[in-house]
């Protein structure tokens, strides 16, 4: 919504200027978005007159002109075709931005010529739509003559309506606000009755009186119309409105001076003698939807649920009420006779109009707010004597069919509210000024009595419904910033909550997997239940009754499925090498006992192709990061059997572990998903993953301080000894790597595999691994017999796990 300052002071005595009435809005609950001052961009633009003009020696179509400006002689090359010697123009100085344009000026040649500035047409200043040429000013306005004052540019505020204050859809409904916040006095105006001079030709009938519950009109014969005069094309201009003609430019006038809007239609092109207000209609043939060309150039189908102005018998739609008015009766340069409309249409079909065909009009944005009811009879009355004045013309009697809707409810209100809900202490006396300043009627008991006050809101005030809307009232009004400034009782602080092991250990696994590479995924604890069968899961307990989507009727067994649609959907959009993870609960029956929390991971990995190839494996990859989160969240790790071969279905076979600590306690399940699930998912493999089940991770038995203590690094230089030890092709690595570390815990600080062999040399079903073995001495350096003597425990300790040493 936008005004100007003498807009406003139509409705409002006031000295305020344009910054004082934005604040004074602001604090009275407008929300004001910007004062726009055109007159601060026409600042560089000033007049000028032509001396003398002549042919551009290498231009057929620009001239050379000698200027009188601001700044003295000019040399201007224009390519205007109404440049001449004599003419009084608008001059550009050089560093000008023209808005128009969209440029700065700057000092440049022009075919040869050096143009010292511009000549400006209106459109290029944003004065109007369209120019033939440079403008042309009366030549009695003297050289210098700054251009903001001559075309009366004033500031402009621009502001939010909030749905529920329809009343500031119109100058005047500010103008009542900003008189009771004390800016100034409002005026007031009795709109004049005026008297038909014969019965209307035209008739009213209310086919859908739930759409439409009352509709007036008039006509008005032998009107003369055309361009508005210049204050009202101005006025609109101002606010962002195109002038169209006097008849049209009054209804759109007065929606914007009185939150009104009106109609107009060429009695004319009418068919028949009565308008008829119904509902949509199909074709009794087709079964397709009526349609309407509006006053836009559009094609539009109107519903059932839609409210029609049509003639002929009601079988023509002639507009869409409330919303926009059609092609085929709008008026022109030649209309003579006019019907003129005002009516009220109901919000909620109004609203659902505009939204289902995409028109959003000035009528439909008031309409679907809720324009004032009362506001019919009046706004008809003041919308004719503005014809009457412009276009001149006879107008008939009223035409009034149905009955508005009925004036908000009186209540009771006690004035003591306002300071039980606001803190404001005011007299009473000053509460009922503002709500009467306001529009509310006040019936207030006689003093002494204590009995509380009738309030009646006004008809343009639904949205005031109790006391507690009309203490608002009062506190907006009187100045949020008149709010007591008082501290509130001090509260005690409550002491600080202590995680317990489950939690830390939930923040520890966070935090350890971000500094992975890892980025975290929310997801539903829901998903599919033909999803949830790939899983192990998809029990009937487990099926939602009422699932808050169709693919999101199960508790979900896991958090990989989750995870799996997450990194294809990223795959989907082009992000296809993934990491993620995700904390939360799964769930194995339908019982408290049932429900796990799990740390789940997921890697995709299709890094960009590179001629070095791609790299280490993912799987050894994968088992790091998961050794260092095990070790992070304080997990046995060396104690960890790693066992493989007996994961679930949805695990390949032959790339995928458990590490558990015995049979009946699995910690975590980790490996290459499996290619027919991720194809059940539509995902791309491949992927892998892991997921630990963080109630089956004992606690550490260490009590005590959590501070790490000092490190303990050796004073001696590590040595390193090699092995290579074959053993049966299907003896897991780790197992080795075990044996050989407890060989001896004192000396032993890390064992290593940095290779598997497998060919000549090696039997068939066998397999070579080689394993580094650090050792560290911690008091003296080792002699040749200590270190052939861990050699021979090393040896030992792996033969018993079924490795031979190689030759």
């Amino acid at each position: 919504m936008k005004f100007t300052l003498s807009w406003l002071k139509d409705h409002l005595e006031t000295e305020a200027d344009v910054h004082q009435i934005a604040e004074a809005m602001t604090m009275a609950g407008l929300e004001v978005e910007a004062v726009l001052d055109p007159a601060a961009k026409l600042a560089p633009f000033t007049v000028a007159r032509i001396v003398s003009a002549e042919r551009h020696p290498n231009a057929d179509r620009l001239q050379v002109c000698q200027v009188e400006t601001v700044d003295g002689m000019k040399e201007i090359v224009c390519g205007a075709p109404n440049a001449r010697a004599g003419l009084t123009t608008i001059y550009a100085p050089i560093g000008a931005y023209v808005p128009g344009l969209g440029v700065t000026l700057v000092e440049k040649p022009v075919r040869g010529v050096v143009s010292n500035g511009m000549l400006c047409s209106a459109s290029e200043l944003e004065l109007s739509e369209e120019s033939d040429g440079i403008q042309e000013l009366p030549p009695e306005i003297p050289v210098g003559t700054p251009v903001a004052g001559l075309f009366g540019a004033e500031p402009v505020i621009d502001f939010e309506v909030t749905p529920n204050r329809p009343d500031w859809l119109g100058v005047a409904g500010i103008a009542r606000d900003l008189a009771a916040a004390s800016v100034g006095k409002l005026k007031h105006f009795d709109i004049a009755v005026v008297r038909g001079g014969f019965p209307s030709p035209i008739s009213v009938r209310l086919e859908a009186p739930e759409m439409c519950p009352v509709f007036a009109g008039r006509v008005i014969r032998g009107v003369q119309n055309g361009p508005s005069p210049a204050w009202l094309q101005k006025r609109l201009t101002a606010i962002g409105l195109r002038s169209i003609n006097r008849l049209v430019d009054v209804t759109n006038l007065i929606a914007y001076d009185r939150a009104r809007p009106l109609h107009v239609y060429d009695v004319a092109k009418l068919v028949g003698t009565e308008i008829v207000v119904r509902a949509g209609q199909a074709s009794a043939e087709t079964g397709e939807a009526e349609r309407l060309i509006a006053l836009d150039g559009k094609t539009y189908a109107a519903s059932p649920t839609d409210c029609v102005i049509a003639d002929a018998g009601g079988e023509r739609p002639i507009g869409l009420g409330g919303v926009m008015g059609g092609e085929s009766t709008g008026c022109d340069e030649a209309t003579t006779d006019v019907f003129l409309e005002s009516a009220w249409f109901d919000p909620l079909v109004v609203a659902q109009t505009g939204r289902a065909l995409g028109i959003h009009s000035d009528a439909q944005y008031r309409f679907a707010r809720g324009v004032d009811p009362v506001s019919v009879t009046p706004g008809l009355e003041l919308a004719t004597r503005l014809i009457l004045d412009l276009c001149g013309g006879e107008p008939s009697d009223i035409v009034f069919v149905g009955e508005p809707p009925a004036s908000p409810a009186p209540f009771a209100f006690d004035p003591a509210h306002v300071k039980r809900l606001t803190g404001m202490d005011l007299a009473d006396d000053r509460i009922g000024t503002i709500l009467g300043q306001l529009g509310f009627l006040v019936q207030a008991a006689p003093a002494g009595q204590g009995k509380p006050w009738i309030v009646t809101p006004p008809s343009w005030r639904r949205d005031v419904e109790g006391p507690a809307d009309l203490v608002e009232e009062v506190a907006r009004i009187e100045g949020f910033d008149s709010l007591p400034d008082l501290a509130l009782p001090p509260v005690a602080r409550p002491a600080g909550g202590v995680l317990n092991p489950r939690q830390a250990r939930v923040r520890t696994a966070r935090r350890a997997l971000a500094a992975l590479g890892y980025a975290e995924a929310v997801t539903w604890s829901f998903t599919k239940q033909s999803t949830a069968a790939l899983f192990g899961g998809g029990d009937e307990r487990l099926v939602l009754e009422n699932p808050i989507a169709a693919d999101l009727d199960c508790m979900r067994p896991s958090a990989l499925p989750n995870l799996i649609q997450a990194a294809a959907r990223n795959a989907a959009r082009g992000h296809a090498d993934a990491a993620l993870f995700e904390i939360g609960p799964i769930y194995l029956g339908d019982g408290p006992a049932d429900q796990r929390t799990v740390v789940a991971g997921l890697v995709a990995p299709h890094p960009a192709r590179h001629w070095a190839g791609a790299g280490e494996d993912a799987l050894f990859t994968l088992k790091g990061d998961l050794t260092t989160l095990l070790e992070e969240i304080g997990a046995p790790v060396a104690a960890l059997q790693l066992v493989q071969g007996q994961n679930r279905d949805w695990w390949r076979p032959g790339r995928s572990a458990r590490l558990q600590l015995g049979p009946k306690n699995v910690i975590v399940e980790f490996g290459e998903l499996h290619p027919r699930v991720l194809k059940a998912l539509d995902a791309v493999g491949p992927m892998l993953a892991f997921e630990i089940v963080l109630d089956n991770v004992p606690e550490p038995r260490g009590k005590g301080s959590k501070a790490r203590g000092s490190a303990d690094l050796a004073p001696l230089m590590p040595l390193t000894r090699d092995f290579a030890f074959v053993v049966d092709e299907g003896k897991p690595a780790g197992d080795l790597v075990r044996a050989a570390a407890g060989a001896d815990k004192a000396l032993i600080a890390e064992v290593r595999v940095f290779d598997v062999y497998r060919g000549k040399g090696v039997e068939d079903g066998f397999k070579s691994v080689a394993l580094e073995v650090v050792i560290q001495p911690r008091d003296a350096t080792l002699a040749e017999a200590e270190i052939e003597a861990l050699t021979r425990k090393v040896v030992a300790a792996v033969e018993k796990q079924g490795g031979k040493l190689r030759a």
